[in-house]
């Protein structure tokens, strides 16, 4: 053993011994609580315990040794958010999500606020103009938006979508094809009216959902926000009928999938998205996905960071073109195999999914085994990629 490593331990064993002094001094009150000099219980939440399971006492070995984060199941005041199972107010546990459909031509950036949704999809939009991609964020504690967007029309593809979340769909307008799917009973959405800033761009770039309402400054107009407008259209802010209970399966943990033999080390993700160059970065420090397009790290102008997320879903699937303008409706509820991957931690395993009617939700199974697959806890992003184009995704 070297000098070294010998005053290390020396110096371990007097933290100890110091330690066990502490203790042996709370004895008479419990022996199980460390009290605060004046006696009274602390809030203990944050007391650290010493696992000597850990304490690595091989002095031929000099790697570090990290302690596991344990899982906790309950918090006070507070639940797992069913999108992302981090903790949000207890309030919030059975608040609908809304389904807010974001424009990603370039005119349309800087995006505002899309780093508050908790799951991001990405779908072409059209066969035309190099296959141009929208987004639809999700989002379970909506009264905090100030400014998102800004927002465009939807496609049928997205009334589904928003449907298997039971969440109320919002966006403007959209071609005649979506009329039968807003029509039907499990779809609540708000089309247009929404705030109208004065950025300098064309009309169609100016429009955001906000929570309270606007008065725009510069024209003086006021618009209603999503408060008022919710409440207007009578719907229930609360999960319905059509609810068909937690999208998601969570691990308890660090789902460590590059222990599966399938998995592969992915650090950068080039989807098949010609218009918008969409890829996803994988970040070590952060341990998430980063998200840019048209060659650009994606930075939300609201918060300044950077769009980032724990869990992505890469699905294969095919689509219907309606017309010659490019309108399509992707297959969502089709019998043929589906495959897809899911990537956390830099690392992916093969999936395939499945959908069983329109507003139901999707299920995603690891390849290898069958079972359902188990999302980190986070925030996730999903990409569509056509089946057409499938063979050019490139996982690097």
């Amino acid at each position: 053993m070297n000098i070294k490593k010998i005053k290390t331990f020396a110096g371990l064993a007097v933290g100890i011994a110091s330690l066990a002094l502490v203790f042996a001094a709370c004895q008479p009150k419990n022996p199980d609580i460390v009290y605060d000099n004046d006696g009274e219980d602390p809030d203990t939440s944050n007391v650290v315990t010493i696992n000597s399971d850990i304490i690595n006492t091989d002095t031929n070995d000099d790697t570090d040794v990290e302690e596991e984060e344990v899982y906790e199941e309950t918090k006070e005041g507070c639940v797992r958010s069913e999108l992302t199972n981090e903790w949000i107010d207890e309030a919030l546990e059975n608040q609908r999500p809304i389904a807010v459909m974001v424009d990603n031509e370039l005119t349309a950036l800087d995006h505002y606020g899309v780093n508050q949704a908790d799951v991001v999809y990405e779908l072409m939009n059209s066969t035309e103009n190099g296959r141009i991609t929208r987004l639809m964020c999700l989002i379970k504690d909506w009264e905090k938006i100030e400014q998102l967007g800004s927002i465009r029309s939807t496609r049928t593809t997205n009334v589904m979508l928003s449907g298997e979340w039971n969440a109320i769909l919002v966006h403007d307008g959209g071609p005649f094809y979506i009329n039968d799917y807003i029509g039907m009973p499990y779809c609540n959405n708000l089309s247009g009216g929404f705030a109208r800033y004065s950025n300098g761009k064309p009309t169609e770039f100016t429009e955001y959902v906000t929570y309270e309402d606007y008065t725009n400054p510069k024209t003086g107009k006021s618009f209603n926000g999503l408060g008022k407008r919710i409440k207007a259209a009578g719907y229930s802010t609360e999960y319905n009928k059509y609810y068909e209970g937690k999208h998601w399966h969570f691990a308890k943990g660090d789902n460590k999938i590059g222990d599966f033999s399938d998995a592969k080390a992915v650090k950068d993700v080039d989807l098949p998205f010609p218009h918008n160059k969409s890829k996803l970065k994988y970040n070590e420090d952060k341990k998430e996905y980063e998200y840019y397009e048209y060659g650009k790290a994606h930075i939300d102008a609201l918060d300044g960071e950077i769009t980032s997320f724990k869990n992505v879903i890469l699905e294969c699937i095919s689509f219907t073109q309606l017309d010659k303008n490019g309108y399509l409706t992707y297959n969502v509820t089709d019998s043929t195999s589906h495959e897809g991957y899911y990537l956390t931690n830099g690392k992916a395993v093969p999936i395939t999914w499945s959908k069983d009617k329109p507003e139901g939700i999707t299920h995603y199974y690891y390849k290898s085994n069958g079972k359902e697959i188990e999302l980190n806890t986070g925030k996730t992003y999903i990409a569509f990629v056509p089946a057409d184009s499938w063979s050019d995704l490139g996982l690097k």
